[in-house]
């Protein structure tokens, strides 16, 4: 039965936000939500059993324990929570994961930044991003000055599906848009999401600067996931697009 299970200690959150790192172009949303797993040291709070996931235990260098490919993490001081992801989520069975997911975000007060890649070449000033929202999410964006949509898009994949029954369910939220390599990691890409999306919107305050000094050691830890992404169906991936694509 699809559910999210609480591990360890309860957590105090109050209305916290959610940080979703689901694997897509330019691991974007993944690069982004691992660095502040890693930088706030945030605590694995639940594991996720949604249809759609693989059943297969991950472990991490150094360390015995094994835990499922997706899993939450929270920041009781920061009211935040983030969504890790070690894997895919399979194109036919993104709609039962977005329906397991919003079930516990409606459940828990809790408001998701969704986090997307486009593909798209970038310009002197770095890789553009942009913001789309439901409910109170449009507002919030142009409060921090996240610039709008400069053409017709959807957004496919399992963040799309997200994004998607969010607008369904009346649930406040944030898609963040970055255009970045759509064959390679970027962290380049995934700075500006945290350092122009994520910060003001959540309100914390992130160093990202080793995200660029360790960019090529990031790539290299990231390379395999992103083959494997690559040579997956393109609606398993997260990722924005010009609408004129799905014509």
């Amino acid at each position: 039965m699809a559910h999210v299970r609480l591990r360890g200690d309860e957590v105090d959150l109050d209305e916290p936000y959610l940080v979703e790192g689901m694997p897509g172009v330019g691991l974007v949303g993944k690069i982004a939500t691992d660095h502040l797993v890693e930088q706030f040291d945030m605590e694995y709070y639940a594991s996720v059993h949604c249809d759609g996931l693989p059943r297969i235990g991950v472990y991490q260098d150094g360390d015995r324990t094994v835990r499922p490919p997706v899993r939450l993490y929270a920041d009781e001081k920061r009211d935040l929570l983030a969504l890790q992801s070690d894997v895919p989520v399979s194109a036919e069975k993104a709609t039962e994961f977005a329906d397991c997911v919003t079930e516990w975000i409606a459940d828990n007060d809790v408001t998701p930044l969704y986090l997307s890649g486009r593909p798209g070449a970038k310009d002197g000033d770095g890789p553009a991003l942009f913001g789309v929202g439901t409910e109170n999410g449009g507002e919030w964006l142009d409060e921090q000055d996240v610039d709008v949509p400069s053409e017709n898009g959807a957004i496919a994949g399992p963040t799309g599906a997200l994004i998607s029954r969010a607008a369904e369910n009346d649930i406040d939220s944030v898609g963040l848009i970055v255009e970045s390599d759509s064959q390679f990691p970027d962290p380049e890409a995934a700075r500006v999401l945290i350092d122009r999306g994520i910060a003001p919107l959540a309100n914390v305050d992130v160093d990202v600067s080793n995200l660029v000094d360790r960019a090529e050691e990031i790539r290299e830890q990231k390379e395999k996931l992103a083959q494997r992404m690559g040579q997956a169906d393109e609606d398993t991936s997260s990722q924005a697009q010009p609408l004129r694509m799905f014509q």
